[in-house]
C-alpha cells in the first residue's frame, strides 16, 4: 500500500522538528497522493528531510503525528505504545491497586497516541477517538489491547459519536468492539454486582454509565482533587455544584462534613449521585440533592456553606466563544465568593482546553475583586499522572484548579 506524502511550506517544520504533534493546514505545500480521512501519512519539509508519520483528516490540524521516526504503524507499533502506557501507570500504584481500579490508561498526546483515550473502570476498557484515523483503527486498537492488557478485561466499549470531527462524515454508532455485550446490552443498570456498571476509585465504589454518561462515564481526572477534598470537609457544610455522579459529595461525607448538597441541572445526573451516595452512605442522612439550574440555585444560598465545589462542564470548546466563557468563570465564581461564609473554602476548576490557566486565574482574580473579600490561594490544581502532558504540546494542559480560602 502506498503511503502518501504530505510536504511542508519552508520553515514550517519548526514545530515538528520541537516534536510538537500537530501538523496545521497554513503549513501545508503540497501532498504527493490522495489521502483519505484516517489515511496514515508520512510528512516531509520542503527540502525532502522526513519529519513524521501520522493521521490525515480535513480540517485546521491536518496531520497528528503517530511518530517521528519512520515506523510502520501496525499491530506492533499498537502493542508497544498501549504497553508503554500501562507501564507508567503501573509504576504509579494505579494498575495493580486494590483499592482502585479506575485510571486512564491512554491519554493521546500525553501518551504519544494522539486523537485516542482509554479509560478503564475495573473490567472494562472504554475507547473514545477524537479522530478519524483513531477511528478506523479502533478494532486493531482493541484487539492490541486484550494482548497488552492479558485476561484482566472482559469488554471494550467504544464510546466516540460525539467526539469524532463532523468534518469526516463517519457517522459511526457507540458500540462493543469485545466482550459480553449480549449479557449487557446498551441499557445502562445496576444490580447489585460490582462488575456490572461499577468501580472502585480510593475505595469507594461508584456507578460507571459508559454507555450513555458524559465522557466516557465518569471523571477520572479529578481522583486526586477530590481525595484533597476530603482533607478539608471535616466539620464544613459542604454545596457540590455541577455534580454529575456525585464524586465530591462522597469524599465530602468520608472527611465529616456536617452536610453536602449536590446540585445538577439534570436529573439523571442527580440519580446517579443518589445511587453513589447510597452504595458508599447507606441512609446516611447528610445528605441531600437538587436538580436545579445552578446560578438559580445559588441565588439563595447566602452562609449557607463554608466549603463550595465549582466543577462545571466546558464553557468554551471553541476559540470563537473563549471571551463568553471567561465572563461565565467570573460570574460563577463572583456569586460563591459573595455567597460562601466568612472563612470558607472553594474548589474551583476549569476543564476548557482553550482556557489556559493563567486566563482561568484572571478570571478567578477578577471575581474575587468585585466580592471585596480577602481571597487566598491554597492549591494550584492540575490533572492527575495518569493524565500525563506531553512537554511539547502544552495544549495537553486542559484542566485548571484553585483551592481558595475566603475571609
Amino acid at each position: 500500500m502506498n503511503i502518501s506524502k504530505l510536504y511542508l511550506k519552508p520553515k514550517k517544520e519548526e514545530s515538528l522538528l520541537r516534536f510538537h504533534p500537530w501538523v496545521f493546514s497554513g503549513a501545508v505545500a503540497s501532498i504527493n497522493g490522495k489521502p483519505a480521512e484516517g489515511d496514515v501519512v508520512e510528512v516531509y519539509s520542503s527540502d525532502n528531510r522526513f519529519l513524521g508519520v501520522g493521521h490525515y483528516q480535513t480540517g485546521s490540524i491536518v496531520i497528528r503525528i503517530l511518530s517521528f521516526e519512520q515506523t510502520k504503524i501496525d499491530r506492533s507499533f499498537w502493542i508497544s505504545r498501549i504497553n508503554a502506557a500501562r507501564e507508567l501507570r503501573l509504576s504509579l500504584g494505579l494498575a495493580a491497586s486494590t483499592s482502585n481500579n479506575t485510571y486512564r490508561l491512554i491519554h493521546g498526546e500525553g501518551d504519544c497516541l494522539p486523537g485516542l483515550v482509554v479509560d478503564i473502570y475495573a473490567q472494562t476498557a472504554v475507547i473514545q477517538a477524537h479522530s478519524a484515523g483513531m477511528h478506523h483503527a479502533r478494532k486493531e486498537i482493541a484487539n492490541a489491547l486484550c494482548e497488552v492488557m492479558d485476561d484482566t478485561l472482559r469488554r471494550i466499549y467504544y464510546k466516540s459519536e460525539g467526539t469524532l470531527p463532523f468534518k469526516a462524515c463517519l457517522n459511526e454508532e457507540n458500540e462493543y468492539l469485545y466482550g459480553d455485550e449480549a449479557q449487557y446490552g446498551n441499557d445502562f443498570r445496576y444490580d447489585g454486582d460490582k462488575e456490572s456498571f461499577t468501580a472502585i476509585e480510593n475505595g469507594f465504589t461508584f456507578c460507571i454509565d459508559w454507555l450513555k454518561g458524559q465522557k466516557t462515564g465518569f471523571f477520572i481526572d479529578q481522583r486526586e482533587n477530590r481525595a484533597l477534598l476530603q482533607q478539608y470537609a471535616k466539620g464544613r457544610a459542604v454545596l457540590n455544584m455541577f455534580c454529575y455522579s456525585g464524586g465530591f459529595s462522597a469524599y465530602a461525607l468520608r472527611g465529616g462534613a456536617t452536610l453536602v448538597h449536590s446540585v445538577d441541572s439534570s436529573a439523571k445526573a442527580i440519580a446517579l449521585t443518589n445511587e453513589n451516595v447510597r452504595l458508599n452512605f447507606p441512609d446516611d442522612t447528610r445528605h441531600q440533592s437538587f436538580t436545579d439550574d445552578a446560578f438559580k440555585f445559588m441565588d439563595n444560598i447566602d452562609n449557607l456553606y463554608d466549603l463550595i465545589v465549582l466543577d462545571p462542564p466546558a464553557f468554551a470548546k471553541h476559540k470563537n466563544v473563549l471571551r463568553n466563557a471567561l465572563q461565565g468563570y467570573r460570574k460563577l465564581n463572583a456569586i460563591a465568593f459573595k455567597k460562601i461564609k466568612p472563612g470558607g473554602v472553594i474548589f474551583t476548576f476549569s476543564c476548557s482546553q482553550i482556557v489556559d490557566k493563567n486566563d482561568f486565574r484572571l478570571a478567578v482574580f477578577s471575581a474575587a475583586s468585585q466580592s471585596g473579600r480577602a481571597v487566598r490561594i491554597l492549591h494550584q490544581l492540575t490533572q492527575p499522572a495518569d493524565h500525563p502532558i506531553n512537554i511539547y504540546h502544552p495544549e495537553g494542559e486542559y484542566l485548571k484548579g484553585l483551592v481558595l480560602q475566603v475571609e
